[in-house]
């Protein structure tokens, strides 16, 4: 059934806008108010990790599901599950007496922010018929993501300043409020053709393996590498990783639809995504605690010093979009990998007394890495695919991008050499961002979408 016409599209686009920074927002601006939380709660640094990566693994392990369901049951029903979920989890985060109280509280409100991502980008998607309008319409949508991410501490700072570490949680309440009756009001109903079909065995796999690795990285710090916890659970994501790869060509409509990566850009582009998030996790998580804990700056100085990197991520993001829509994505996957391994390698040479223009003009580098990854990496998932399998290797990319974000994360306990880490995952960025764009690269996305298209020819005939 297709969408009906709504009568204020641009409020329809508004509505979505701001539930992807919400979503997306709640990442970043935790990270500020993890001091705080620190020193209310008692919490460890596994703690304050597991804080962050609750929500984003749940928010990549279920993405995908989120997505089919709604086009099963109803876009606008779903999208407004997912906002009350997520307000309700948001309202407990903001009560919780404990550090095992906010996980959990963070897992929930994550569970509704599945449900919030990839349905308003299918709402958008259908609320603009007329090919140019939905192409700008997406370019908004999209832009809000890096910006939220980027502008995040910021806006976390200045409400743990005011009104403590709870605020950044309990801030989202009104806001739910206020989009699940403008959603009622003005998002009309509508669903997929044809729905793919649920995969509860994937499903459980991909939270077994995501689940297993991030635990193992998070406490492999406290138990060491050689645990027989931390071994078993590294075995276990192995057996999982191969148990997908035996069941997901079985399945008719898989939650992993591994044909995809037969084309080289499709893969690049999901490592990539991974590669990106994991070094901007990072990032966030050791900066803002660098500036607090090492510097003694206030939540609100801490976060007023990333502002440049959400400045250049606003001037750079829609311009970026425009030149990967003229002249491909690669120049600036480029310049992205090369700012990233740039900006870890800067980072390294941070002290407590290094002079702040240095730390700012450090903190620009990685302004220029987001402000540059986002719409190429899209662009080249769905780069030469059908528009049958657009949504998936959109939905696909995003849970990359997420996945990045938690190994990020988890990875942050190593000290120092995280910094390295990030100027590694940098270089590899810019290897791939050629490897992935070039001619042969392209040859191998219309082979796969050739294959589709066959597939969809035998279905509609069989």
């Amino acid at each position: 059934m297709n969408a009906p016409t709504a009568s204020r599209p641009g409020l329809v686009l508004a509505i979505c806008c701001a539930s992807i920074v919400v979503v997306v927002m709640d990442i970043s601006i935790v990270t500020v108010a993890l001091p705080a939380i620190r020193r209310d709660l008692g919490a460890s640094v596994s703690g304050l990790q597991w804080t962050v990566d609750a929500y984003t693994l749940v928010l990549a392990a279920f993405l995908v599901l989120a997505g089919s369901a709604a086009d099963r049951f109803g876009r606008r029903r779903v999208f407004q599950c997912g906002l009350a979920v997520f307000g309700a989890g948001s309202l407990l985060c903001s009560l919780a007496p404990g550090i095992g109280w906010l996980v959990a509280a963070r897992a929930l409100q994550a569970a509704g922010g599945t449900m919030l991502n990839p349905v308003a980008m299918a709402i958008v998607a259908t609320t603009f018929p007329v090919p140019a309008e939905r192409a700008r319409a997406i370019g908004v949508f999209g832009s809000m993501s890096g910006l939220a991410l980027a502008l995040g501490p910021i806006l976390g700072g200045a409400l743990v300043d005011a009104f403590g570490w709870r605020a950044v949680f309990w801030v989202n309440v009104p806001i739910v409020v206020a989009a699940l009756v403008a959603t009622a009001v003005f998002v009309p109903e509508s669903r997929a053709p044809r729905a793919r079909r649920f995969d509860p065995v994937g499903q459980v796999l991909v939270v077994v393996v995501l689940g297993s690795v991030v635990y193992a990285l998070i406490e492999a710090h406290s138990l060491g590498w050689t645990s027989p916890w931390i071994l078993g659970l590294l075995t276990l994501a192995a057996l999982g990783v191969l148990a997908l790869l035996r069941h997901e060509p079985r399945r008719a409509d898989p939650l992993l639809e591994l044909r995809l990566f037969r084309s080289v850009s499709f893969s690049g582009a999901i490592v990539m995504a991974v590669f990106a998030l994991c070094g901007f996790g990072a990032f966030l998580f050791v900066t803002t605690q660098y500036l607090q804990d090492v510097r003694g700056m206030t939540p609100l100085t801490a976060g007023l010093c990333l502002l440049p990197v959400g400045v250049l991520v606003l001037v750079l993001s829609p311009r970026t979009g425009r030149f990967v829509g003229t002249h491909g994505p690669r120049w600036p996957l480029v310049v992205a990998g090369a700012a990233l391994a740039a900006g870890g390698i800067a980072s390294a040479a941070l002290a407590p007394a290094t002079p702040l223009p240095l730390v700012l003009a450090t903190f620009l580098l990685f302004g220029i890495f987001l402000g540059t990854v986002n719409p190429p990496i899209t662009n080249t998932a769905v780069s030469g695919m059908p528009g049958s399998m657009a949504g998936v290797a959109a939905s696909l990319a995003s849970a990359g991008r997420q996945t990045g974000t938690t190994l990020g994360v988890a990875l942050s306990g190593v000290g120092h050499g995280v910094w390295w880490l990030v100027a590694g995952l940098g270089a590899c960025l810019l290897g791939l961002a050629v490897l992935s764009t070039g001619r042969r690269a392209a040859a191998t996305a219309h082979r796969a979408a050739a294959l589709f298209d066959e597939l969809s020819l035998q279905r509609s005939t069989g």
